[in-house]
């Protein structure tokens, strides 16, 4: 076999005749020909898409965030006197889940490829809401780790399950407020969190106590949730119910500009190979661990903080519903910013300015009433940092085509913002409250260290396109290519054809469940 710069289409021919043994499933259904498809008929499928893949994703991911943040309530509300915690025990609790998600990884990236998603999703959602409700019934360190490590394994796979399965469905163009829309309820579920642990916390019971009444609530709703899920979920476009035969190759055909295919059942070992080969995963795991270091303080220690500013725990609940708001906003003003610009590195780098504003604010000025306006503001600024992960979520699978592929770098991404989710509430010993200056001074060089990465990434992938144009023109296409996927409205790949002779038709490895770097059609998106 020739290698890849040599002759990309080896990699699916012998001896002249196409091979479809690791084609997508999607393959099957649309065969060869190319399908009439207009701008307004890939809008009316992107709505009906919406109407039942998204609103899924956003609401289970709403759940898995309102269970993973409930954590730092029930602390707020006498979790760990009433469990007897002492030393580093709750920083322990809270970095058990990551733990566990980081241990079940490799496990993840098979299932994804291999589970249908319809399955998958709520088998996922039931088990961590039972750990979830289970939460409530432990009365010491060892059950809350318990209860929390089962939490963690079977929320390891939510972020990539849907990451992919948003990638499956959406052009790259439509993808970033798409993934902005479920991880957006990261807010949201700061905002229900605060308002429910509130109103929760001063229901009057003599069998429960506040934070046990309240992982009991968060826990049974999502358990009631999973077979809803079932119902309503697809595996993939072949299957979906809510579309006819017709709409079914449409919806394939809108995608063929991605070059990272719609998902088959194979999980093919030289994928895995291929990422762990490449400098970009490595990058991507650097910006997931750097980033989510910050983003679990907010989580674990931000109602914590909060109290460490002087206010009771009920006024520290409700003060944690603004940030939750901010959280909304910058999570989508920054993936909009981003489909707009179509530049996802520069808005990445930016937003995380302010994230830096702030830690400096909470580092530098002292825990008095006098400063309590500007101490707040400067917590409010963390929130910037949720802008980041959808971005970066947004970049990878935009990035990443092979169906096993992309399901082991999305792992790698949990992975490495599980190890953030673990060192960023050991970075704040209980010694240090209410300040917390170590812990804050270490986010901050860790802040900066990311912008750092994401311009180098930026670069990576600058050389990356300069070699693929370099094959086109040994494969006898085109250097440049127009990326038809990555413009707001649909335009089909027989406008590019037109140009092009018949042996070099483009598309043809869309559906082929080649890689981004088997494919020399594949654009990378900055």
């Amino acid at each position: 076999m020739a290698s890849i710069d040599e002759k990309p289409n080896a990699v699916y021919e012998q001896e002249g005749q196409p091979t479809v043994k690791h084609a997508d499933r999607a393959l099957e259904l649309i065969g060869t020909e190319r399908v009439v498809l207009t701008d307004e008929d890939s809008k009316r499928i992107r709505r009906k898409t919406d109407k039942v893949i998204l609103t899924v994703l956003v609401w289970v991911y709403f759940l898995q965030i309102l269970d993973k943040s409930v954590l730092g309530y029930g602390a707020t509300y006498g979790l760990q006197t009433d469990t007897h915690l002492v030393g580093n025990e709750y920083s322990l609790v809270g970095s058990i889940a990551p733990i566990a998600q980081l241990a079940w990884q490799p496990f993840s990236s098979f299932l994804i490829v291999k589970v249908p998603h319809r399955i998958l999703m709520p088998t996922l959602c039931l088990g961590w809401g039972i750990a979830q409700t289970l939460l409530a019934a432990c009365h010491n360190f060892k059950s809350l780790m318990a209860a929390r490590f089962f939490l963690g394994l079977f929320e390891a796979g939510c972020l990539p399950l849907f990451s992919i399965i948003t990638s499956q469905w959406y052009r790259r163009a439509e993808q970033p407020l798409r993934i902005a829309a479920w991880y957006g309820t990261n807010g949201v579920a700061t905002i229900v969190a605060s308002a429910l642990s509130y109103g929760l916390a001063h229901i009057k019971s003599e069998v429960l106590a506040p934070w046990q009444t309240i992982f009991l609530f968060v826990g049974l709703v999502t358990v009631i949730s999973a077979p809803f899920v079932y119902w309503r979920l697809d595996n993939d476009i072949p299957s979906a119910r809510f579309l006819t035969e017709q709409e079914k190759v449409q919806a394939i055909e809108r995608l063929r500009a991605n070059q990272t295919g719609t998902g088959n059942r194979d999980f093919r070992i030289k994928h895995v190979v291929e990422a762990a080969l490449e400098p970009k995963t490595y990058l991507w795991i650097g910006m997931s661990m750097l980033l989510n270091v910050g983003a679990s303080v907010t989580n674990t220690f931000g109602p914590l903080i909060l109290n460490g500013l002087g206010y009771d725990k009920y006024t520290t609940s409700l003060l944690n519903m603004p940030f939750g708001v901010i959280q909304v906003i910058v999570i989508l003003l920054a993936s909009y910013l981003a489909q707009r610009a179509h530049i996802k590195g520069a808005i990445l780098a930016a937003f995380m300015l302010p994230v830096v504003a702030g830690l400096a604010i909470l580092y530098a000025l002292p825990r008095t009433k006098s400063v309590q306006g500007a101490l707040i503001a400067g917590y409010y600024l963390l929130a910037f940092l949720f802008g980041g992960n959808p971005l970066i979520v947004t970049w990878i699978v935009g990035n990443t085509a092979g169906t096993t592929k992309k399901s082991a770098i999305m792992s790698l991404y949990n992975a490495a913002s599980s190890a953030g989710n673990i060192v960023g509430p050991l970075l704040f010993n209980k010694k240090d409250a209410p300040a917390y200056q170590p812990g804050l001074r270490a986010c901050l060089g860790i802040f900066i260290a990311l912008v750092a990465v994401v311009f180098i990434q930026w670069a990576d992938l600058v050389v990356l396109n300069k070699m693929q144009e370099r094959r086109r023109v040994r494969n006898g296409k085109k250097a440049k290519m127009v990326d038809h996927s990555m413009q707001d409205r649909y335009h089909s790949l027989e406008e590019e054809n037109v140009e092009e002779q018949a042996q070099n038709r483009l598309g043809e490895n869309a559906f082929l469940d080649l890689t981004d770097r088997e494919n020399d059609e594949f654009v990378y998106i900055y």
